[in-house]
């Protein structure tokens, strides 16, 4: 069984509960995620464009629509910690935590990160790719870091038991998160560098960071993270950045964070993203061909325990070190 530490699922709740459909994760996500061996993942509030014209509109839009599949819902069950998300496994039930992607909605106020909390969120993303009161993300175009409010929330974070997560900082802010961090965090849905240059993609050198911390890194399957090629966009290559991780900062910090969004149908969304038209991997469309993945990653050598840590286990240690 495998836990997806990144998941734009709310997404398409939200698309599709605005033109009036219920138990959307029901009807157009439980099969495919059953049969791709997923037990549970954490759902972003991720404000898609062209809605960031709007940050604060959208994402209350997206919460409200959440909490209405939630409260419908007997397919999958909110977790907030560890004993939540065992106990879920037990039950034999999906379990879902509630996570932030990009956090421009609070501006430079740190109040609403307990709102955030209070809705149920455990984990959190500074920014997305864009700059905002907090920090800058890895496509904007600046060479600065975290702001100072963006430090003092980087440690509320922390502080509160949310899993503080640097996927979309650029690299200036992902060194200040290094020089405050008090626990281990982590990079739920980043591939490496050294095999495709990509200002998404992690250095070596952050991955021993992120190893020195104790945190995990989530391998993406977005094509764009994967190469450069098209005929190289693989299930295989990614593989490739599987085994380079795991030479760098080894097996007990590699999990998965496959970022799958082919359920993404808006071309203003995907056109900001991909000049593709697709974030399709060959032999890893989405979530049902995860299965995929780990047969080649035993072919590479790894043992059943050392592939248990990587679909879920890694990040099964995170959630309990660092989750309040």
């Amino acid at each position: 069984m495998y836990f997806d530490a990144h998941s734009d699922i709310w997404t398409d709740v939200t698309t599709r509960r605005l033109k009036g459909e219920t138990n959307v994760f029901r009807d157009h996500h439980l099969a495919r995620l059953r049969k791709g061996g997923v037990e549970g993942s954490i759902f972003v509030i991720w404000v898609d464009p062209p809605y960031d014209a709007d940050y604060a509109a959208r994402t209350r839009q997206i919460m409200d629509c959440a909490k209405a599949e939630i409260a419908e819902t007997k397919d999958f069950r909110i977790v907030h910690n560890y004993e939540e998300m065992m106990q879920a496994i037990r039950d034999g039930i999906f379990y879902v935590f509630i996570g932030v992607e990009g956090m421009a909605y609070i501006g430079s106020d740190l109040s609403k990160i307990d709102e955030y909390y209070d809705f149920g969120a455990r984990h959190a993303i500074l920014t997305w790719n864009e700059a905002n009161d907090l920090g800058a993300g890895a496509l904007s175009g600046k060479d600065y870091g975290l702001t100072e409010v963006g430090k003092k929330a980087a440690r509320k974070v922390q502080d509160k038991g949310m899993l503080l997560d640097v996927s979309h900082l650029n690299e200036a802010g992902f060194w200040d998160v290094v020089k405050l961090a008090t626990k281990p965090f982590i990079a739920s849905h980043s591939n490496c560098k050294a095999l495709c240059d990509v200002p998404r993609n992690l250095t070596d050198e952050q991955l021993r960071a992120i190893r020195d911390a104790g945190g995990v890194v989530g391998l993406n399957a977005f094509n764009l993270f994967i190469d450069a090629d098209p005929a190289k966009q693989t299930a295989e290559t990614l593989v490739r950045h599987a085994a380079h991780m795991i030479d760098v900062m080894g097996i007990d910090h590699v999990g998965c964070g496959f970022d799958f969004f082919e359920f993404i149908d808006s071309q203003e969304t995907m056109g900001s993203m991909t000049s593709t038209g697709s974030p399709s991997t060959i032999g890893l469309e989405d979530c049902s061909k995860i299965p995929n993945l780990f047969t080649r990653l035993e072919k590479l050598g790894l043992n059943k325990e050392e592939l248990e840590k990587l679909a879920r286990g890694n990040f099964q240690r995170i959630v309990q070190t660092c989750m309040a």
